[in-house]
């Protein structure tokens, strides 16, 4: 394998990392992440000063945010997140809230941005229709999910972003009064859900947003597909320990429960067979120009 990985991929890879086709060693020190490999060589992804960085539950109050809307808003790509802290909490620059808060309306439209109603009842009143309707509405793909939660009955409860909500009323005010379209009628009679290919396909794609680092890219869809679906694309175990150490982390409010983290966990994955296809093929590419790559570049996307 010519991977060549040296990347900061957090406090414990356990030798996980590639470099030159030798083990990495990951440490830590006070300014950042550094990975080693047995060369000597290193590749430091530079924090911050910690008397520069905020935690997780500081900054969501300067920002005026619950937690949940906070984690939201970096999931947007509305607030961009600082190194995370060697056990996987967030931290976010001094820098960065000052930026949020000098946005003009700070801080109603921030809030508004990432205001979410949780569940069909909640999703139907905004759009002043019944819940009936708007579970149609979003089984058949109108309107994409932003998260989910799993409930005490391992039931999957749904969250809309409130400002998607209002701008589809304002765009298809049709389709919430009007006789179901021929499309929507063959999803429902072929008991259809797109909701969780629907939400997957925003996750991923947001994760993608937030970095261009050719592996990192490439560990973001990997996390979609089923594991031995990674087997096959992946032959090379070296190259799957890359991936699996740069994966990301399950959405905030991931359940700990394990019963209720199996169910979340088949939101994660690709199902229905097209969409695992999808996901293979944008792997492979995605691996074909990352083995290209001398290492791994932590390069940030646009957001």
């Amino acid at each position: 394998m010519n991977v060549g990985t040296q990347t900061a991929v957090g406090a414990v890879v356990m030798a996980g990392v590639v470099a030159g086709g030798k083990a990495g060693v990951v440490a830590t020190d006070k300014a950042g992440v550094v990975a080693r490999d047995m060369a000597g060589n290193v590749d430091v992804r530079r924090a911050a000063p910690p008397a520069l960085l905020v935690g997780g539950a500081q900054a969501a109050g300067e920002l005026g945010l619950r937690r949940a809307e906070l984690a939201r808003a970096v999931q947007l790509g509305m607030v961009r997140a600082g190194p995370r802290t060697p056990g996987g909490a967030a931290r976010f620059t001094r820098a960065e809230l000052d930026r949020v808060r000098s946005a003009a309306g700070f801080p109603e439209e921030l809030r508004a941005r990432v205001e979410a109603v949780a569940g069909a009842d909640a999703a139907a009143e905004v759009l002043r229709i019944s819940p009936s309707r708007f579970t149609r509405l979003a089984r058949c793909g109108h309107v994409t999910p932003v998260g989910y939660r799993i409930n005490r009955y391992r039931a999957v409860v749904w969250l809309y972003l409130a400002a998607e909500l209002r701008e589809f009323a304002a765009r298809e005010p049709g389709i919430l009064r009007g006789i179901a379209p021929e499309q929507d009628r063959e999803l429902m009679a072929a008991k259809a859900d797109l909701r969780p290919r629907k939400w997957r396909e925003r996750h991923v794609g947001l994760l993608l947003r937030r970095t261009a680092d050719p592996w990192e890219r490439a560990a973001v869809l990997a996390s979609a597909l089923p594991e031995d679906e990674v087997r096959e694309a992946v032959p090379d175990p070296a190259e799957r320990i890359v991936l699996a150490a740069l994966a990301p982390p399950p959405p905030y409010g991931h359940p700990q429960i394990p019963e209720a983290a199996a169910v979340a966990m088949r939101l994660l994955r690709a199902g229905p067979q097209d969409e695992i296809d999808w996901y293979r093929t944008s792997l492979d590419f995605a691996l074909s120009g990352a083995r290209g790559q001398s290492k791994s570049t932590g390069e940030r996307g646009p957001t």
